[in-house]
C-alpha cells in the first residue's frame, strides 16, 4: 500500500526550545531514511496551539491541554513529546510570598502551564491574568510590570539571575497530589496521513538525538533564547527522557487524569480516552 507521505514535504511546527531542537534534530536534517521532508517553523507552543486549531500543520508540538479543542483534526502521537516529572511550571515573584490581588504573566490560555495554574489556585484573589510571550515574562516580573509570572522551559535554571522567588513549583504540587508525572507538551500529526509512519519517523529522530547526544549541539545553540550550553544540556536531560520515547501506559493515564481532572472542574471540553490512543480512533462527541 503507498503512504499518504510519498514525495510529500510535511509542514512541521515546534518551538525554539533545546529539548524540541534536540529531539527533531534528526528529521529536520535528513537523518532518518526514507523519512519525508520536512518545511519547519519555529514558533511559542501559544501560537502552535493557535495554529492548530487552525489545521495550519501536518505534524506540530502543542500542549496538553490544548487536546480537547484539537482531537478531531489531529491524533496524539505516542513519542517526540514532553512529559515527566520534576519538570513542571513555576510561578515567581520579586519576593511577594502571595497572589492575592495579583496580576500573574501566563505564557498562553491554553498551555499545560495555565491549566495547571487554574487547578491550583482557581485563580481566587489574582486580580488579572495577563498573557504575553514566555521570554518577556521574568523581566516583566523583575521589571514591575506584572506581580507574578508562571513561567516553564528553562526559567526553572535562570530564574534566580532575575533576582525571582518561587512561590509554588506546580509539577511538584501535582506529583505530589496526584501521583502522576506532568504532561506539558505533545506531538500531534494530521488524521488523514499515515500518522503510523510519522511516529515512527518522530522515534527514530527521538533515539537518534540519544545515541548522538553531541550531534545537535550547534543546531540547539542557534534557536536557544538561553545560550548557556550548560542550561541548553541540563534542559534537554530534564526534558527528554523515556516518555519522549515512548509515552507507554504511564503515559496515557498521566494525561487521560490531567484532562480528566480539567473537564471535571469545567476547565476544558470532555475528551474521550479512545482519541487519545494510538493508533487512533475517530473521537466521540462529548
Amino acid at each position: 500500500m503507498t503512504s499518504s507521505l510519498e514525495k510529500k514535504q510535511i509542514s512541521l511546527a515546534f518551538s525554539p526550545c533545546p529539548n524540541d531542537t534536540f529531539v527533531f534534530h534528526a528529521w529536520v536534517h535528513g537523518l532518518i531514511p526514507d523519512a519525508p521532508p520536512v518545511d519547519v517553523t519555529y514558533a511559542d507552543v501559544d501560537v502552535t496551539n493557535s495554529a492548530a486549531q487552525r489545521g495550519e500543520f501536518d505534524v506540530v508540538k502543542v500542549s496538553y491541554a490544548a487536546l480537547p479543542w484539537l482531537l478531531d483534526r489531529y491524533a496524539l502521537l505516542p513519542c517526540g513529546g514532553a512529559l515527566g516529572r520534576g519538570c513542571g511550571p513555576l510561578v515567581l515573584t520579586a519576593g511577594r510570598r502571595d497572589l492575592r490581588d495579583a496580576v500573574v504573566a501566563v505564557p498562553g490560555e491554553r498551555t499545560t502551564a495555565y491549566l495547571l495554574f487554574r487547578l491550583w489556585s482557581h485563580n481566587e484573589g489574582i486580580r488579572a491574568v495577563r498573557v504575553m510571550p514566555f521570554p518577556r515574562i521574568m523581566p516583566a516580573v523583575r521589571d514591575g510590570e506584572v506581580d507574578a509570572g508562571l513561567v516553564i522551559h528553562e526559567a526553572r535554571f535562570t530564574y534566580p539571575s532575575y533576582g525571582l522567588t518561587s512561590v509554588v513549583d506546580l509539577g511538584q504540587w501535582w506529583e505530589s497530589t496526584t501521583g502522576y508525572p506532568i504532561p506539558l507538551g505533545a506531538i500531534l500529526a494530521r488524521r488523514e496521513l499515515d500518522v503510523v509512519r510519522l511516529a515512527e519517523v518522530v522515534r527514530e529522530s527521538v533515539r537518534f538525538a540519544r545515541a548522538h547526544p553531541t550531534a545537535s549541539a550547534a543546531y540547539v545553540a542557534a534557536h536557544a533564547q538561553e545560550m548557556d550550553r550548560d542550561v541548553q544540556a541540563r534542559h534537554i536531560a530534564l526534558y527528554v527522557n523515556d516518555f519522549t520515547v515512548d509515552l507507554g501506559d504511564a503515559g496515557y493515564a498521566a494525561v487521560h487524569h490531567l484532562l480528566e481532572a480539567a473537564a471535571a472542574a469545567g476547565l476544558v471540553p470532555a475528551v474521550d480516552d479512545a482519541a487519545l490512543r494510538f493508533p487512533p480512533s475517530a473521537p466521540k462527541n462529548p
